[in-house]
């Protein structure tokens, strides 16, 4: 598959590097995804879901935030030595094997 994960891996540590000082711990990042995570969350509850939308919320970029997720997922990978391209390419072949037909006959999804 192609190394567009590792590309990004690459950015985000050289990013780091030179703007960042350094990684914050892992527990410090974890709590940072969370918080994007929910960031996420409440564009999503807010704009798709039935919560009614704040004026203020309205200006935020899923886009941006998803981005905000990706980003401390490959801080969290880089500083512990995970390969993202290599797991998601492992868990894509998993994926399909397990999943070839099952979507497909799935009378919820027709």
């Amino acid at each position: 598959m192609s190394q567009g994960i590792k590309q990004v891996q690459e950015i985000v540590d050289r990013w780091i590097q030179e703007h960042g000082v350094r990684y914050f711990n892992e527990l410090t990042n974890m709590a940072q995804l969370t918080e994007e995570v929910g960031e996420v969350a409440r564009i999503i509850a807010r704009r798709y879901g039935e919560q009614s939308e704040k004026e203020s919320d309205k200006a935020k970029d899923l886009g941006e935030e998803l981005a905000d997720v990706l980003f401390v997922t490959v801080c969290l990978a880089n500083q512990t030595g995970v390969d993202l391209q290599a797991a998601f390419d492992k868990r894509m072949e998993k994926k399909t094997k397990r999943d070839h037909d099952r979507h497909h006959s799935n009378e919820k999804l027709k």
